[in-house]
């Protein structure tokens, strides 16, 4: 995702899966606390809202929306930990297995790695809610 957006500016944006098609609407942005990098994106999907985190690294955003480069059912699966909190180490471990995505590389400072999210990573969301 382009490093210079808002993560803020991205409430409220229509998500979009990589066919193009609507997915829902961003709701939440979960901030790495370490880094302070927006990591994940909490969209509302479907008929009756269920909220789904997608990754938004390899995400983009263009003509207004948020592409996420993924299918839609692929999404749909994703497993569903309710927002407004932080994200344990295990559910951000299921997330990246989910996706397929390279767990992140250790702290480059030569400090002891822990499992995404221990030290509290991944948690903080834009949107104001804890």
């Amino acid at each position: 995702m382009q490093s210079d957006i808002d993560p803020r500016s991205l409430i409220g944006r229509r998500a979009f899966d990589r066919n193009g098609t609507r997915i829902g609407t961003v709701d939440e942005v979960y901030l790495d606390d370490a880094t302070g990098a927006p990591e994940w994106a909490v969209v509302r999907t479907g008929l009756f809202g269920r909220d789904t985190f997608v990754p938004l690294a390899p995400s983009r955003v263009a003509e207004g929306g948020l592409y996420v480069p993924y299918e839609h059912a692929l999404i749909k699966e994703a497993p569903d930990f309710g927002v407004g909190r932080h994200l344990s180490p295990g559910q951000e471990l299921a997330l990246y297995h989910h996706y397929g995505l390279p767990l992140p590389a250790p702290p480059a400072n030569g400090a002891p790695s822990s499992p995404p999210g221990e030290d509290g990573a991944d948690g903080a969301d834009a949107s104001g809610s804890t």
